[in-house]
């Protein structure tokens, strides 16, 4: 990226950073523990993570800012089971399909549709504060997924 970077070209780059980061971290886990959970009530697996950040960043960059409906089951999201190259190849569907979202995307325009049965945050004004939204939660589901991960593979 070079030094006369845009704020959005900033913003774009470190979402598909982190997200990049939770494939690699799930490439990272042993195959026979993709789909395990910590020995803790509603945790979830490295498989269910990434499967929900897949979902979190389209519901955001394409239904909400763009009006355009991806369909998405956020309850099925955290029983999904996959084997690592299936959930590996949804991530790069995913990637590709939120990259065409942004090159759409008018960062300063306010979103085409707000959620609904959601209340309405200050980060919704823009098209740019829903994707700081996305990069909030993909840093928070990393932390999640590299706890998840070093416990799994603990000796």
């Amino acid at each position: 990226m070079s030094p006369s970077a845009s704020n959005e070209q900033i913003l774009v780059h470190l979402i598909l950073e982190k997200f990049d980061r939770l494939c690699a971290t799930v490439n990272d886990v042993p195959d026979v523990l993709i789909n395990s959970c910590l020995p803790v009530e509603g945790s979830n697996s490295p498989v269910q993570i990434l499967v929900h950040c897949c979902g979190m960043m389209r519901r955001w960059s394409s239904t909400v800012n763009l009006g355009i409906k991806v369909p998405r089951d956020r309850d099925a999201e955290f029983s999904a089971r996959m084997s690592k190259p299936e959930v590996l190849k949804l991530a790069l569907e995913t990637r590709a399909a939120f990259a065409a979202d942004i090159s759409f995307t008018t960062m300063e325009q306010a979103p085409a549709v707000l959620p609904s049965g959601r209340e309405i945050e200050y980060w919704m004004a823009t098209c740019k504060g829903v994707l700081m939204h996305v990069y909030e939660e993909l840093c928070q589901h990393l932390g999640h997924l590299e706890i998840t991960r070093d416990f799994l593979r603990r000796p």
